[in-house]
């Protein structure tokens, strides 16, 4: 192949970013004399979700995404290159962009679940047909697939095996730095224009002045919340004491939306560490973020391990239980309308803002599928359309976890809400912020509201009418733990009991 027609194509798809980039060095370490950079703006991701039809990608995620690509454009305008925007399958229009660019190769990031992995098995065979060369690359993850001390079929079923297996016998590779240079695109290619909310029928969201960080999508800005959090801030070395907050932009990183589009690597916020490390201090809270990071490791490899288990009712481990379809419950639960102020409260926030807490994500999971017994994929589907930082292997793995029904037996334990809003929102100001019909309730009465009447004091107590300006509960939640604690000694090898320690990040 000549190199002075050649053309390299460099397909974007969750790694909307120049630094960390193998595919796009591949590309220019092979010379080429033109680039294109192109990402296919797929029809299927704004449809719905297979089984509970809610929108599968919400506007706040949405309007993130487009924001992370109108910065990837600018930062390669910036170096004399651009970004190509196609609409419709991958699988059909990039195999007709190639036909036209001929010779030509592409490069691109692996993904590790069914519905991506179809889409590049397709393409491949698309573009293998055409003669074209296909060249793919795992870039996902902290640790590289190829340095696993075993292979992916062999994870290990218990998180801390994976930790320590990798901590003790594998190598975080350094970050790839962003380009200097780029050829040029081919001439007269039209790049396309970038897409907008209307464009598919959804609504420009509305910023809520209570959420914890108004994101904003791209490089760019997720290189500046990097340098904020740690060097500005200085906020990373007490990261391990404040990670469960709920109020404000600083008690946890946050990276969790740009690393879920691949805005920011892995492997560069880990290489920030070590700098962060040698130049201020090392302890506790710099490695716990790290540690945090191999959780996310960990969920996408059990991903490839799982297949489509993962998205199964028995899940992985082929787990069969009773599960409800009922949807006034699941209703109440993605309304914020379940009686249970700590529940209610993360809930709103998840809908108005696209974000919660990890505590929280834990809390209202836990409530779903432990105490409403709801089809936890309903959970999964919600989390999905919702939340600005979905990512498909993150998200599934852990409902499944909490579920029952993936992997480490630790997951069958449940979370005692009220104990945990107390622990973890002593005063209820989380909880007054999102509900401020429960503003004149006392620290005392604010997560449990109906005590207000087992004590005598009525519906009008505190200026407002109990039961009608905020819900009775809609579940007895210790009548729910002795069910569970029932079931436990039913069956040996259900190892229900409250859980109190779950991944944040």
């Amino acid at each position: 192949m000549s190199e002075l027609n050649r053309t390299a194509v460099v397909w974007f798809r969750n790694d909307l970013r120049l630094h960390d980039h193998e595919p796009l060095i591949s590309a220019l370490q092979s010379r080429p004399a033109k680039l294109v950079c192109v990402y296919v703006i797929d029809p299927r991701h704004f449809g719905t979700t297979r089984l509970f039809h809610f929108p599968k990608t919400g506007p706040i995620r949405a309007k993130f995404l487009f924001e992370a690509l109108a910065d990837l454009r600018k930062n390669l305008q910036a170096m004399g290159n651009d970004l190509l925007i196609l609409r419709g399958f991958p699988e059909i229009v990039v195999p007709e962009l190639i036909e036209k660019m001929q010779p030509c190769e592409l490069y691109y990031h692996q993904e590790a679940t069914d519905e991506e992995t179809q889409v590049e098995s397709s393409l491949v065979k698309a573009l293998t047909d055409q003669g074209v060369k296909c060249h793919s690359y795992w870039g996902s993850t902290l640790y590289h697939k190829s340095d696993l001390p075993f292979e992916v079929k062999d994870l290990p079923p218990v998180f801390t095996q994976f930790r320590v297996a990798c901590e003790n016998k594998a190598k975080i590779r350094p970050p790839l730095a962003s380009p200097a240079t780029l050829p040029p695109a081919p001439s007269g290619v039209d790049f396309g224009r970038l897409p907008d909310l209307k464009e598919f029928d959804l609504s420009e969201p509305i910023s809520d002045p209570r959420s914890v960080l108004q994101f904003q999508g791209g490089e760019s800005a997720a290189m500046e919340r990097l340098n904020h959090y740690f060097w500005k801030s200085d906020r990373l070395k007490a990261y391990k004491l404040t990670r469960n907050g709920l109020l404000g932009a600083d008690y946890s990183s946050k990276f969790a939306p740009w690393l879920a589009h691949g805005c920011i690597s892995p492997r560069q916020i880990a290489a920030e560490v070590a700098r962060y490390e040698q130049d201020r201090v090392r302890n506790d809270s710099t490695y716990w973020l790290v540690f945090e990071l191999i959780w996310r490791d960990y969920f996408r490899f059990f991903s490839l391990q799982a297949g489509t288990s993962l998205f199964h009712l028995s899940g992985p481990r082929k787990i069969k239980k009773d599960w409800n379809q009922d949807t006034t419950l699941l209703n109440a639960w993605i309304e914020g309308q379940t009686g249970i102020p700590f529940i209610d409260a993360n809930m709103r926030e998840l809908l108005l803002t696209g974000f919660q807490s990890n505590r929280g994500r834990q809390n209202v999971a836990s409530f779903l599928v432990k105490s409403l017994g709801v089809d936890w994929r309903a959970g999964a589907e919600w989390f999905e359309s919702q939340l600005i930082d979905f990512d498909v292997c993150s998200n599934w793995g852990n409902w499944s976890y909490v579920a029952g029904v993936g992997n480490d037996p630790r997951q069958d334990r449940y979370f005692q809400v009220i104990k945990q809003a107390r622990d973890y929102d002593p005063k209820g100001t989380y909880v007054k912020t999102w509900l401020p019909e429960l503003e004149s309730l006392s620290a005392e009465m604010v997560h449990e509201p109906w005590k207000m009447e087992q004590g005598g004091q009525g519906n009008f107590s505190f200026g407002f009418q109990y039961g009608q300006d905020y819900p009775r509960p809609i579940v007895d939640l210790e009548a729910s733990y002795t069910k569970l604690r029932a079931e436990q000694a039913s069956n040996p090898n259900d190892q229900s009991r409250p859980f109190h320690r779950r991944k944040s990040r």
